[in-house]
């Protein structure tokens, strides 16, 4: 990733509402094709996908709650096989059943370059030094800085929270 701004991050507002757009309904009818809990959902509150026609109608979809996500422990809220699954993470579950993530190879790269224009937006630039303190374990937040802070092309010194 080279330090020039991607695109979209010099996109217009127009712009930005059609790409939104676009993706909220791909998303939506993802989400309905493929998760058993989405499409109960979305028909239990008399919607479909095709109901999204302005980014204002997204007010009428059910919200994803940690109630959900519990419900459907652990793996029913994958919206793609589970062999196409390369990563699973998971809170620690201290108030409850953990909240499992599962991320596909191109999860993955999505969530690296979108942390990479956040570092790059924070002043971090190909060739720094990154000391990266989040946790690496089942949280996320860890795995998510250092892939970022490598596709932007800095270095990284995966510390998270201990000295050892």
């Amino acid at each position: 990733m080279a330090d020039a701004l991607d695109p979209i991050e010099h996109a217009s507002r127009g712009e930005l509402r059609a790409l939104q757009l676009d993706r909220l309904r791909w998303s939506l009818a993802h989400a309905y094709n493929n998760v058993q809990h989405y499409r109960a959902k979305f028909d239990s509150a008399r919607v479909r996908p095709s109901d999204l026609k302005s980014l204002a109608d997204l007010a009428k979809f059910p919200f994803t709650t940690k109630h959900d996500l519990r419900d459907t422990y652990p793996f029913g809220m994958f919206a793609v096989p589970q062999e196409k699954i390369v990563r699973i993470h998971a809170s620690s579950g201290t108030t409850g059943k953990p909240t499992v993530v599962g991320y596909t190879a191109k999860d993955i790269d999505t969530w690296a370059s979108v942390m990479a224009r956040s570092i790059r937006a924070a002043g971090g630039r190909r060739g720094d030094i990154i000391h990266v303190a989040y946790g690496y374990g089942l949280f996320t937040g860890g795995l998510g800085a250092h892939y970022g802070a490598e596709k932007l092309g800095c270095t990284v010194i995966p510390v998270s929270g201990g000295m050892t």
